[in-house]
Parts: C-alpha cells; structure tokens; sequence
C-alpha cells in the first residue's frame, strides 16, 4: 500500500522540479544571449571559465533537470495506474518511509 503523503511528495518535486527547469531555461537564454553580443575571447581568458564552459555547464544541469522530471512523471503515472507499492524486482513490498524519501523509486532497498 502506498502512503497517500507519496503523491503529495511527488507533486512537490516535481514543482520544484519543473521551477527548476525552467530557471536553467533562462539561464542557458541569458548565456546565449550575452555570447551573440560579445566579442570577447573568453576562451583564452586566464582569468576564469568561458561563456562555453557556462553554457555546457547549464545544458548538462537542463539534461539532469529534464531527466528528473520525466522520472518524476513516470512514478505519477504508475501511482494514477493503480500501483501497490511493490518492487519492480521482487514484488515484495517498499517500506512507506523509503517510499517517502524517495517517492520515485519502484525498487526495494535490496533490489535498488
């Protein structure tokens, strides 16, 4: 049986989540943006990190972002579809407080 608190935890996350998403959106936009208008070689800059290193930087952080809520959206979908509470792996049940600490695991500690 899955705590009702889990839904509540997964909605949370994934607010934060997509808030998260779209913070790095506009961050990867202001990057982008301050690059077309200069033309500085950052690049040979010993000064510090390049508008390159930057934008990569955030497009990876975006990637990790996007990935987490899609993770987020599968558990939503297996909690809409009725799901039990049991693992993935060996049906057995996932104690609600791990349920809890992370609402989108499918896996038991044993199996995880």
């Amino acid at each position: 049986m899955v705590p009702p608190e889990v839904r509540a935890a997964l909605d949370a996350l994934r607010r934060q989540t997509l808030e998260r998403v779209q913070d790095l959106e506009r961050d990867r936009s202001r990057i982008v943006d301050a690059s077309r208008s200069s033309n500085a070689d950052d690049e040979h800059d010993p000064e510090g990190q390049t508008i390159a290193w930057d934008r990569e930087q955030t497009a990876a952080l975006l990637r990790d972002a996007r990935a987490r809520l899609a993770e987020i959206d599968v558990a939503s979908a297996r909690l809409d579809g009725g799901w039990d509470g049991s693992c993935e792996v060996c049906g057995g049940p996932i104690p609600p407080g791990r349920l809890l600490a992370r609402p989108t695991t499918a896996r038991c500690v044993g199996c995880a």
